[in-house]
């Protein structure tokens, strides 16, 4: 379809442009790594603030001392395309430097010592970890800090509480009893006293009074004007008798009489307790110390051990006041100062006596009716944990084991006999800890490769699971509700529909993160009541503080309306007057994904469809084909310049070379392409370059489309012209109908890649290997290998062909020595060996369109040595060549800046002239920038030259080396693997039977039939149409933009323009009215420029005249007649969804038995059968099928004998059927003699049944 020009439908359009989508993830890992930054100016956090956290380690002793000076992150020894085949990990080699000082002998040693590899991050948030692409996604979990609670209960008063969140250690939850006092847990241990507590934590509140003092008012009364109501702040002490007559917090009561009757003038009370809730609380401690108070907690908390004061104090240090094990984090402390409005540094991490107290004061606020408890779904009190810190938690643990492990090795060893310091450090530990988080680890995924959509969004994925995170078992209704805090950070839309409801979520298109990894949002800055060209991001917290208007509530000029507007106020909507609107939305599609943005007319769809549409659309598969969408909202090429399927420009230059597999960019930057690549999901990526010849690009820009793009444009599916009519019932149900010109054409075409590989190991008995010589099998079936038993490159196989030819030593005893050496001078015998071939498994066939061969360089024959030093003595000129072509372009800029030609000093030849490589070899080696000469502006000009040029120069022959040192090396392959054979099959899956189909407003479907093209319905011009939808998959799902897109698609289809309408910004009816009306011209136009120049109809040009209620006249192709009613056609753009009928597909006849129950197994995978399970039986049971359900419960299932009977009565030809005993019956019977209990079937009589007898 031709697309002339682009009509853009938005009114307001955007005041910051799309961010980079997958910054979050790039950013994160750039400061957990800090590679670039030198290791003096590195900050603390990441990697960084991890060693210095776990270092300096001592011995026990003190007299051997381990420091971390810094890191250092080597270049990776392979490519991640090598990565990729050998099931490697992209990283690069980590070593710590570190020095050791001994402090009885003043030695002092460094060393640097290699403690594993980190993965790098390629792409947009990808790494390659054994050969697989993962990413890790970001986890949304409960902040750190402090939050107020309040519990209702029916009939009951309300019980206020707050609880303190650290970022590592004990939890402390404080909550107001029944009986009015305030109590504490510590990471739920049984209740304690807040005041206990709060004695424990800090000396100076060890005295009652002072607590009293802290949270009441305390005056000093004349006894003669005391009241039985007032509370004594201090003990009441009779000054003559030493008798104590009131206790600190007690009421006077009844003692009244007898503190005036005594010798005191005067004494400290409270006399107002407007809140008695301390003093009920000290009522209940019976502590009245800081020592008193530690014992009782060490008691609580350690119910079995008798009491000490001085191993109470230590774990109370421990808990409360050791970095190490109790840490608030940044974050937490930041709430905190957040929330009491203190500016206490950030770098205090432990608790303080304060926030104990300012809580206390806060919970009696709240009983008072003022302050605010705290929403814990609210995203002030939600952060993102990226992979920076996930990645430091999970490293944190294998540092301390190595720090344990390091201290053990100190104390064991004598420090005489150390030699290097390597020896005291194992890095096992933090190898596999490395190993484990980003290999297995729970928020570490399998990328989803099945379009560019999906690996962005994949990567821009929000999970509340995970380590330390919900449980998607436990997770109530509110966790997983869309909150007014979501704005423009979640999407509310974008979720997966089963158990992962709402606890999987998608970061919105501005949404980013701030330092503390809480999500914000931009907003224009509103000033005067105009907006500016400021905005500000904020967080979710400081919005709801703030007046914020829509998108809408401005005018052209700027301006906001006069009187009043619509706005967001302490998250509710209201009217307001404008002049105290702060902020303004940046742009309507703020508040959605980039799934949900790609669907036009997304505020005329339910959300329900909206969500199945936005998930659909990560389905779809690439397309051998591409077209981008004729209705589109703007972001397709947003997605497609995101996502790390296309090739992007690194600088700026001019295209010199450009063919199928690469690109060359002045010379220097050579793009090599990947072509016909299966990704994870099997579907195929071929790079095809999109820049010509002399073009010149800038830096960013697409140079080659990738896997389901188009142009640098995001293409996921194709559009086709659309009828909403039914078809003889075909489309019941959701069902859909299409043309064969759909599949004749190729239209929904699409290539997936299979990879299969074998390997060779060394046997007990012998080594396996891989040959052409394959014993029992025709020559037919091994026409298509090679002399090495390797299927050859454009072979077409099916079903159980050999892919590769591989025997295996089968003899009953080990080999001799002798017998060895026989069988490498003669070969084997056919009959020692037993096939072991790679075959295409059941119900798959393709092409073969390529082959690697992987081996250790051992065994190797001088032919073979000879083949290998050809190829790299060839590889190594190609590489030179490279090299010179770079070196000689800077010396032309070079010559051309300085003005004269640069001569060799040393061998006084014309530098880059010669057409010898062996001499601009020796040039590159000894080259240096001295030689130039001229003024110190040409000399200035010339290091920025070189500058640019040298680093590209120095990359080639750095990876000539690496390159070559690997092919004399041979391939790492894993441990006792000798050889390893990849074979690649292409599969060409046309549009059939049974395959999904969905457009983007969740309208789903599944092909029920493929009509004949000239049966399809046609319009009034003979134009069939390409597809049936059913009119009634519209009005009860309420998504009503299809049919909004089918009309504008129209349109656009007959004017050859792409209509792009963003969502909540888009063409409204009336345009769409306009629209149709300038295409009903333009045809009229088209016809009379026809009929004037006598031209025929040109083929799928469309001449008809769309009338106002959108409705034409179709005509059936089966008999020609007209419709009885007018149909809804337009154009839709259709996509086909990863579940295609050819994968689902699945039949037995005989196959794989289980072991103990000897039924077949199940699912398609392992050749399994269908299960005829207890309601089917029940089903045939109903109707009296007795013999039909007795053959499939014996002999189609796990009759053993009766099994064996059916294939003699085939092989007879009789048609008898014999039932044994099911094994099943057998296995149950054991299963009871294994409780105790013998069971027999027997006669009535009592006999015992001979044991050949069947039962069914």
């Amino acid at each position: 379809m031709q697309v002339h020009e682009v009509r853009d439908f938005s009114k307001r359009g955007e005041a910051l442009p799309i961010p980079n989508l997958i910054d979050i993830q790039i950013e994160s890992y750039q400061r957990f790594l800090q590679k670039d930054t030198e290791p003096s100016k590195r900050k603390n956090e990441g990697l960084e603030g991890l060693l210095r956290e776990v270092f300096p380690i001592e011995s026990y002793d003190g007299n051997l001392r381990l420091e971390y000076l810094d890191y250092a992150l080597a270049e990776p020894r392979y490519t991640p395309d090598e990565c990729r085949a050998l099931r490697l990990t992209y990283g690069m080699p980590f070593r710590i430097r570190v020095r050791m000082i001994r402090k009885d002998k003043d030695e002092v040693v460094e060393d640097s010592i290699y403690v594993g590899e980190i993965p790098i991050m390629i792409g947009g948030g990808e790494f390659i970890i054994n050969g697989a692409e993962r990413v890790i996604v970001s986890q949304l979990h409960r902040s750190p800090g402090v939050d107020f609670l309040v519990e209702e209960r029916e009939g009951d008063r309300p019980l206020h509480g707050c609880r303190i969140i650290p970022e590592r250690g004990s939890w402390i939850e404080a909550s107001v009893t029944k009986k009015d006092a305030l109590v504490v847990r510590i990471d739920q241990s049984s209740k304690i006293p807040a005041t206990t507590f709060l004695r424990a934590l800090d000396k100076k509140y060890s005295a009652t009074e002072s607590i009293i003092r802290e949270f009441y008012a305390v005056e000093t009364v004349k006894t003669r004007d005391l009241q039985a109501a007032y509370y004594a702040a201090a003990p009441i002490i009779d000054a003559e008798s030493g008798e104590e007559l009131v206790k600190a917090g007690a009421q006077i009561g009844e003692n009244l009489g007898k503190i005036q009757a005594s010798s005191l003038k005067s004494v400290a009370v409270v006399t107002k307790a407007s809140d008695p809730l301390i003093l009920n609380t000290l009522a209940e401690d019976s502590s009245d110390s800081h020592e008193n108070a530690l014992l009782k907690i060490y008691a609580r908390l350690r119910p079995g051990n008798p009491p000490q004061l001085d191993k109470a104090v230590t774990l109370f240090q421990e808990k409360f006041f050791d970095e190490a094990r109790y840490r608030l984090g940044r974050v937490g402390r930041f709430r905190i100062n957040r929330k009491f409005e203190q500016n206490v540094p950030e770098t205090v991490m432990t608790l303080r006596s304060e926030d104990l107290v300012n809580s206390i004061k806060y919970v009696v606020k709240l009983r008072r009716n003022e302050g605010y408890t705290d929403d814990i779904d609210h995203l002030g009190n939600r952060r993102l944990r990226t992979i920076d810190e996930l990645a430091s938690e999970e490293l944190r643990k294998g540092f301390l084991k190595l720090r344990r492990t390091v201290q053990e090795r100190m104390s064991l060893k004598d420090p005489n006999e150390l030699g290097r310091i390597a020896e005291l450090v194992n890095s096992k530990s933090v190898s596999s800890a490395i190993d484990f988080f980003f290999g297995r680890g729970e928020l570490s995924q399998v990328v989803d490769q099945t379009n560019p959509l999906s690996q962005l969004t994949h990567e821009r994925r929000l999970s509340a699971l995970g380590p330390g995170g919900l449980n998607r078992k436990r997770a109530g209704f509110d966790v997983r509700d869309v909150h007014i805090s979501h704005y423009g950070r979640i999407c509310p839309i974008e979720t997966p529909e089963g158990t992962n409801i709402g606890l999987i979520a998608s970061l919105a298109i501005y949404a980013d993160i701030d330092e503390y990894g809480f999500l914000i949002t931009p907003y224009r800055v509103v000033k005067d009541g105009k907006v500016n060209g400021e905005h500000k991001y904020l967080r979710a917290d400081e919005e709801m503080k703030a007046v914020l208007a829509p998108p809408d509530a401005i005018e052209k000029d700027g301006h906001l309306h006069r009187g009043t507007v619509l706005a967001r106020k302490e998250g509710d909507l209201t009217s307001v007057p404008s002049k105290e609107v702060q902020y303004v939305d940046i742009s309507p599609r703020q508040t959605v994904s980039v799934s949900a943005a790609l669907i036009p007319f997304l505020e005329h769809d339910d959300a329900n469809r909206a969500l199945m549409g936005s998930n659909m659309q990560r389905q779809a598969v690439p397309l051998l084909r591409t077209e981008p969408p004729i209705v589109a909202t703007g972001l397709e090429r947003a997605v497609a310049q995101n996502s790390g399927m296309v090739v992007r420009a690194e600088r700026a230059g001019v295209v010199t070379a450009v063919d199928a597999t690469r690109i060359l960019i002045d010379n220097a930057d050579e793009y090599i392409l990947r072509k016909f690549v299966g990704l994870n999901e099997r579907t195929c990526l071929n790079q095809k370059p999109i820049v010509r010849k002399g073009q010149r690009v800038k830096r960013g820009q697409i140079i080659a489309d990738g896997a389901a793009t188009h142009l640098g444009e995001l293409a996921l599916g194709r559009n086709v012209l659309v009828a909403f009519m039914t078809f003889d019932g075909y489309n019941f149900e959701d069902a859909i109908v299409i043309s064969q010109r759909l599949v004749k054409d190729d239209t929904f075409t699409s290539v997936h890649i299979e990879e299969y590989d074998v390997e060779i190991r060394e046997t007990k008995l012998g080594r396996e290997e891989f040959t052409r010589e394959i014993p029992n099998v025709s020559e037919r079936a091994l026409a298509n290998l090679d002399e090495m038993g390797v299927v050859q490159v454009g072979t077409r196989v099916g079903p159980h062909d050999i892919l590769v030819g591989k025997v295996a030593p089968k003899s009953k005893s080990e080999l001799t020595p002798e017998e060895k050496l026989l069988h490498a001078i003669f070969g084997r015998t056919g009959e020692d060996v037993k096939n072991d071939s790679l075959e295409m498994p059941a119900g798959e066939e393709g092409v073969v369109i390529a082959t690697q061969r992987f081996s250790r360089r051992m065994h190797m024959t001088d032919e073979q040595k000879k083949a290998l030093k050809k190829e790299i003595d060839r590889y190594e000129k190609e590489m030179d060549a490279r090299a010179i072509a770079i070196f000689k372009q800077m010396i032309e800029e070079i010559n051309e800046v300085t003005g004269q030609t640069l001569v060799d000093p040393n061998t006084r030849q014309k530098v880059g002239q010669s057409d010898n490589a062996d001499i601009i070899m020796e040039q590159i080696e000894t080259f240096d920038l001295n030689w130039v000469k001229g003024s110190r502006e040409a000399k200035e000009q010339a290091a920025g030259t070189y500058n640019r040029f040298w680093p590209r120069v120095q990359a080639v022959l750095k990876e000539k080396a690496r390159r070559s040192e690997h092919m004399k090396r041979g391939d790492e392959l894993p441990s006792g693997v000798l050889e390893m054979v990849k074979v690649y099959v292409a599969t060409k899956r046309q549009l059939s039977v049974g395959d999904k189909m969905a457009g983007r407003h969740g309208n789903k479907g599944v092909i029920a039939r493929i009509v004949p093209e000239e049966d399809m319905p046609f319009l009034e011009d003979g134009t069939p149409v390409d597809i049936l939808l059913n009119p009634l998959g519209v009005p009860s799902r309420m998504n009503v933009g299809q049919i909004l897109e089918t009309h504008l698609g129209w349109a656009a289809a007959v004017l050859g323009f792409q209509a792009v309408t963003p969502v909540f910004d888009g063409a409204t009816e009336e345009e769409i009215h306009k629209a149709l009306e300038e295409a009903n011209q333009a045809i009229r136009d088209r016809r009379r420029d026809r009929e004037k120049n006598r031209v025929p109809l040109g083929a799928r040009e469309l001449d008809v005249l769309m009338p106002y209620g959108g409705k034409v006249q179709l005509y059936d192709g089966r008999t020609g007649e007209p419709l009885e009613q007018k149909t809804t056609v337009g154009y839709i753009y259709m996509m086909k969804l990863h579940h295609l009928v050819d994968d689902k597909i699945h039949a037995r006849s005989t196959g794989p038995y289980s072991l103990i129950t000897q039924q077949p197994l199940g699912g398609k995978a392992r050749t399994g059968g269908q299960r005829f399970g207890e309601m089917e039986v029940w089903g045939l049971e109903a109707y009296g099928a007795a013999y039909v359900l007795q053959e499939l419960l014996t002999v189609k299932s796990d009759d053993v004998e009766g099994r064996t009977k059916i294939y003699e009565s085939m092989v007879k030809g009789t048609n008898t059927l014999e039932a044994g005993t099911p094994v099943s019956f057998d296995v149950l019977c054991n299963e009871i003699r294994g409780l105790g209990l013998n069971i027999q079937l027997e006669k009535k009589k009592g006999l015992g049944v001979e044991e050949d007898q069947d039962l069914m």
